[in-house]
């Protein structure tokens, strides 16, 4: 988990996006859809950054730390498969 909280405002923020299933102040779940969407894009050559915010999430609030992990989470479970 990061050691960034989402402050009330950037909770409510995330909740209108789509691909958010729950989010609290410490931690943020997102859909599957989200999530095949990232690996799909992401194996057409896309940046997870550019991946991210092209779903509608800011940059700013998520931080470089979260979107990498959850970049390197998403891509081990998907070679798993």
């Amino acid at each position: 988990m990061s050691k960034k909280c989402f402050t009330t405002q950037e909770q409510a923020q995330l909740r209108t996006n789509p691909y958010v299933k729950n989010v609290s102040a410490k931690a943020i779940t997102y859909t599957d859809a989200f999530k095949e969407r990232f690996i799909q894009e992401y194996n057409q050559g896309k940046l997870p950054s550019e991946i991210f915010q092209g779903a509608g999430f800011a940059l700013d609030v998520l931080g470089a730390t979260r979107i990498k992990k959850a970049s390197n989470r998403w891509r081990t479970a998907y070679q798993e498969q």
